[in-house]
């Protein structure tokens, strides 16, 4: 038998054509400084800081910037991994790369993305979060995430907004063209995947025309190991656990052009527009244990035991798309903004695999399992035998969800000079157009001759027709043979696709929901000697409708659909006072909503059986936000700053996920899975950040830059469902999922003549990632434990032109472990290894 073994397969692709040179016209271009023929000094990271601060300083509100320069200096894949540098974020990681974003401990859905000004929707069918690994860290110009607020921003961010900016050839002294080529290698598999970019841009009609226009693209073959129980512990016994062995293929691709047009220095016309998509292939084999002939079972213990082979091949694909047209137009002291913009977001999954599924003919005795945190089996040689499995079902799913968005937006702003003070009024409004729908498909073939056509033909059963003879490398245990998907879907290609359609299941998850707001606000500004004052509110509208499906008597399926609307009043006040030129004190008073995640919302009832629910529920509150900061920061020496920050923000209708069996119009019911909201939740803490080029000690100290920040943080809300036992309704204090008490970001840098490298150390504590069945029990809870990621990178300045790169990201194989209720319980455990990518940057022009 052979090995199936990791190993790179020869392949040829364009990849990572550079908008990722928007950060690398930076850090090739304004940021090299020629001596002489001779002598190169890159001055990036000093730059980068330098940016970052001033955009800091300039902001009326409480903001944190990640600057281009700052993006591209360590190996960060996507704008996730890029945000999690910044105090009081940390990122939420699927398979070792970021994805969602977490801010002063509020999880991805409660944070508003925007791209140029425009919201940018969520592909996924559930949710409001956008997964940030969509956008590739090289087509940024800068990352800011907004803490406080403005009346002129929408308020749909309780714990951050974020600002998704690229290049405009306005950015910069000239045109110029870069380019860059390199590859990166995945230790787990040992493939090289390679990466390439290119971005252009120049001024026309006299310099009152830029065009801006990049490609980029990637490519990363990987792999994952898994072991995971699902959170199958019972008092210390365990009732099931199985190992995966994961073979994904993610590329992403993004396009952009931004074209201004600035006839006079009063008038400005843009059009920005933005696509990105992302793909992840993945091949999923894996055994599964359980049906215990005792239940449950010790460690060390054996007994008869069900085992399955299962695989799944899917390949889903996520969109992005974005245009902002607009103007600025400047007369005397008035100056009016008009934009409007239309996003699109999708996620469309053709036809996957969706379960191929092969049983023991038998029970297999002596099975067993050591080591809670990393179950290994106990069990015959038998268990990995092809030959002893037999097909069970296989069920394919087709899903495609989409979300846009329209709006329209008007800003106008006049400038007031008094003799002791200056003001700046601004008013507007907007009218924004929100869908979301999504449509699920799915199909079942089984071994009945007897069913309404979805018997999945002659032929043999065994699991050796569907095998190659090639072993899985896997190094945390025997998985045994891996499975062919090709071979599957080859038995049931010809089959009749209606007849296996299961009806029930393809409905019970369609919904589309419609989200219309108009949104209206009047905000002033007032600077006299050292104090800035905003102060202002704004007012959103809200006008919901959702249709769904629900299922009733087990079989009928029946339209529902409803309605609401409502307002909220959103007032704020933001303070700086300057203690003297590098030194100021903030202060905000903020207000912010958040409307529930549309899954959520939508209005479809699932009766699972006679005593199981599913329901929606479109009659959730939004959650709003009264937010309280407070701060001061300095200016250092050499480019450098300290602050610190307090924060709290007191949170109502908190959604939570609740059982409502025995209660209501669910009296006879064991589960009643439903959606409520909380009374109150509270997060407060407390963020720390200190960044500084060490220039005032002496060579070779003076070219070292250290950085550091840290959030403390602590929440609490209150959940609560209906216990039959008591007839009365019961509940607990929780943390908020996703918020870590401490997060740490450690950098240490490197900057002296041609070279330029960085070493972080990125931190976060263990943090709560969903509830268990009983809401009420906290040994059922899922916690993510500890996380630490060590990434090195290096740069060298071959010429004015070329520049090499090396990056290493996971240094120290960090894995991801969810433990439940105490650490020595496994819900599950992922290993990724480490990555390492090797760049070469050419500045054309």
């Amino acid at each position: 038998m052979k090995t199936l073994k990791k190993k790179p397969v020869p392949r040829l692709s364009i990849i990572m054509l550079g908008i990722s040179a928007m950060l690398n016209a930076h850090a090739q271009g304004p940021n090299v400084t020629i001596i002489n023929a001779n002598s190169v000094v890159v001055s990036g990271q000093r730059a980068s800081l330098r940016k970052a601060l001033e955009m800091q300083e300039k902001a009326d509100n409480i903001v944190s910037v990640v600057s281009s320069d700052d993006i591209g200096g360590l190996p960060d894949k996507n704008a996730a991994e890029a945000l999690a540098r910044l105090p009081g974020i940390s990122v939420q990681r699927d398979q070792g790369e970021g994805r969602y974003i977490v801010v002063r401990g509020l999880g991805a859905d409660l944070n508003g993305v925007t791209i140029n000004n425009a919201l940018v929707p969520s592909p996924e069918a559930s949710r409001r979060a956008v997964a940030l690994d969509v956008l590739p860290a090289g087509m940024i110009r800068s990352l800011e995430v907004t803490k406080t607020l403005r009346p002129e921003q929408d308020a749909s961010s309780l714990g951050g907004a974020v600002e998704v900016k690229s290049l405009t050839a306005f950015d910069l002294p000239g045109k110029f063209l870069t380019l860059n080529t390199g590859a990166s290698y995945d230790q787990v598999t040992g493939k090289t995947s390679p990466n390439a970019g290119l971005l252009w841009a120049d001024r026309f009609a006299g310099g009152t025309l830029g065009i801006a226009a990049g490609i980029s693209a990637e490519k990363r073959s990987f792999g994952s190991d898994n072991v995971e129980t699902g959170g199958a512990w019972d008092n210390g016994k365990l009732g099931g656990f199985e190992l995966r062995d994961y073979l994904p293929v993610r590329e992403r691709h993004a396009y952009a052009l931004n074209l201004d047009y600035k006839p006079t220095a009063s008038q400005t016309y843009f059009m920005h527009g933005f696509l990105s998509d992302f793909s992840d292939d993945e091949v999923r084999d894996r055994i599964t244990i359980g049906s215990f002939a005792s239940g449950t079972l010790a460690e060390g213990a054996t007994t008869t035991a069900r085992a399955e082979r299962r695989i799944r091949q899917r390949k889903y694909t996520q969109t992005i798309s974005s245009i902002v047209l607009g103007t600025e137009q400047k007369f005397q002291d008035w100056k009016l903004d008009l934009t409007a913009g239309s996003s699109r977001a999708s996620e469309d999954t053709p036809e996957a695999l969706n379960d191929g599924r092969f049983r023991g003919n038998a029970n297999f005795a002596g099975v067993g399992f050591n080591d809670g945190e990393i179950p290994k089996i106990i069990g015959p040689a038998s268990l990995y035998d092809p030959a002893n499995y037999s097909l069970n079902a296989i069920s394919l799913q087709q899903r495609f969800s989409k979300d846009t968005e329209q709006h329209l937006k008007f800003d106008l702003a006049r400038k007031f000079h008094f003799e002791q003070f200056e003001s700046n009024l601004k008013f507007g409004a907007k009218t924004s157009r929100r869908e979301k729908t999504n449509d699920t498909n799915q199909w079942t073939y089984n071994s009945s001759k007897t069913s309404s056509g979805n018997y999945w033909g002659p032929g043999s059963t065994s699991m050796t027709a569907f095998v190659q003879n090639q072993a899985l490398d896997y190094p945390l245990g025997n998985i045994g043979t891996a499975i062919s998907a090709d071979l599957i879907r080859a038995r049931v290609a010809g089959l009749d696709r209606n007849a296996a359609r299961l009806a029930l299941e393809s409905a019970i998850n369609d919904y589309k929901i419609n989200e219309n707001i108009d949104a209206a606000y009047l905000q002033n500004s007032f600077d006299r000697d050292n104090l800035h004052i905003l102060a202002g509110a704004r007012v959103e509208r809200t006008r919901f409708d959702a249709a769904g499906t629900q299922v009733t008597g087990g079989t009928s399926l029946q339209a529902i659909s409803r309605q609401r609307s409502y307002s909220d009043w959103l007032p704020s006040l933001h303070l700086r006072y300057d203690l003297d030129q590098k030194t100021s004190v903030r202060a905000a008073w903020t207000n912010a909503v958040v409307r529930a995640n549309f899954s959520q919302l939508a209005p479809g009832i699932n009766l699972t059986s006679t005593t199981e629910a599913v329901i929606g529920n479109p009659d959730l509150k939004p959650l709003k936000a009264n937010n309280l900061d407070l701060g001061i920061e300095k200016i250092l020496a050499h480019d450098g700053s300290v602050s610190a920050y307090l924060f709290n923000k007191d949170i109502k209708n908190f959604t939570y996920t609740t059982n409502l069996a025995g209660s209501g119009a669910w009296q006879g019911y064991t589960s009643a899975v439903s959606y409520a909201n909380g009374d109150t939740a509270n997060v407060k803490g407390i963020e720390l950040s200190y960044s500084q080029p060490l220039r005032m000690l002496s060579a070779p100290w003076k070219y070292l830059i250290v950085g550091a920040n840290a959030s403390l943080t602590r929440s609490s809300a209150d959940i609560a469902r209906f216990d039959t036992a008591t007839g009365k309704s019961r509940g607990r204090s929780i943390s908020l999922p996703g918020q870590s008490d401490r997060v740490m970001n450690l950098m240490l840098g490197y900057e002296h003549g041609r070279v330029s490298s960085r070493l972080a150390l990125n931190y976060k504590s263990p943090y709560l990632l969903e509830l268990g069945t009983d809401i009420l029990r906290a040994d059922q809870d899922r916690i993510v434990d500890t996380q630490k990621q060590l990434d090195f990178s290096l740069a060298y300045q071959v010429s004015k032109n070329f520049q090499l790169v090396f990056e290493a990201a996971n240094l120290n194989n960090e894995k991801y472990y969810v433990y439940q209720g105490a650490h020595q319980y496994n819900a599950q455990y992922e290993q990724y290894g480490r990555t390492y990518k090797v760049t070469l940057k050419a500045s054309v022009f």
